[in-house]
């Protein structure tokens, strides 16, 4: 998880320190917005450099959900696990499980546009699709929907249960931003004492969000385990050996 999760997110949040945009919107003398010059190109320069960031290192987060998946199984069924066989298993998976992501963030995207409901939805409906797509490698998309609309309550508590984890993870995060912004002000990269001070912060940020990927993981294999007992009798060595 430190590796594969960590590592990107503690990236990603340095990144956002250097590129975020320092100057804010104004208001002129007739009480109307003035925008800084450069404004736009600063959002674009921002977001886009957040995203490239989030793509390139998709495929290494999927590698250690999908190792992640592999040892949770194993451990469960009284198997060995060694995290060369792991990381092995996870790299054959990445680029499957990484594509599926996209699709799937896409679509809760698309939701959110309309309305953070259906956005909100589609995020618990499709929030099994990782491991349907490794232990079953076909029609993550829609056998995740079906799931949990067969058994609504059942997968909402469980799913909830997980997301109370990355709210926890997202409100940690931005006590830390504001600590962040406090301590250094809106641009701190403009000093090399202020600039190494909020880069520790937010890697500091990112060490603390991993139990919440680790509690994300197990929340999500187990609620699917338990889904596939709810179908017809299944035990943990069988699904192991379904990860190949």
């Amino acid at each position: 998880m430190l590796l594969t999760q960590t590592v990107p997110a503690a990236v990603i949040a340095v990144l956002s320190l250097a590129f975020a945009p320092t100057d804010q919107p104004a208001t002129g003398p007739d009480g109307a917005p003035v925008l800084p010059s450069g404004y736009f190109e600063h959002i674009f320069a921002f977001y886009g450099v957040v995203l490239l960031a989030a793509l390139i290192f998709g495929p290494l987060q999927s590698t250690g959900w999908a190792a992640g998946t592999w040892v949770v199984a194993r451990q469960a069924a009284g198997e060995p696990v060694r995290v060369g066989a792991a990381l092995r298993y996870g790299l054959r998976r990445a680029l499957g499980l990484w594509g599926w992501t996209l699709v799937a963030s896409l679509l809760i995207t698309v939701g959110a546009c309309f309305c953070l409901l259906p956005g909100l939805y589609a995020a618990f409906a499709f929030a099994l699709f990782g491991p349907i797509y490794l232990f079953e490698r076909q029609e993550p998309i829609g056998r995740a929907w079906r799931m949990f609309h067969q058994r609504f309550g059942m997968v909402l508590g469980r799913v909830a249960l997980v997301m109370c984890a990355l709210v926890a993870a997202a409100v940690l995060d931005g006590v830390l931003g504001a600590i962040n912004q406090l301590a250094f002000g809106v641009d701190p990269m403009a000093a090399p004492g202020s600039a190494a001070g909020a880069v520790t912060v937010a890697v500091v940020g990112a060490v603390l969000a991993t139990p919440a990927y680790l509690a994300q993981l197990v929340g999500l294999v187990a609620a699917y385990a338990e889904q596939r007992a709810q179908e017809g009798p299944v035990n943990a060595a069988r699904l192991a050996a379904e990860l190949g």
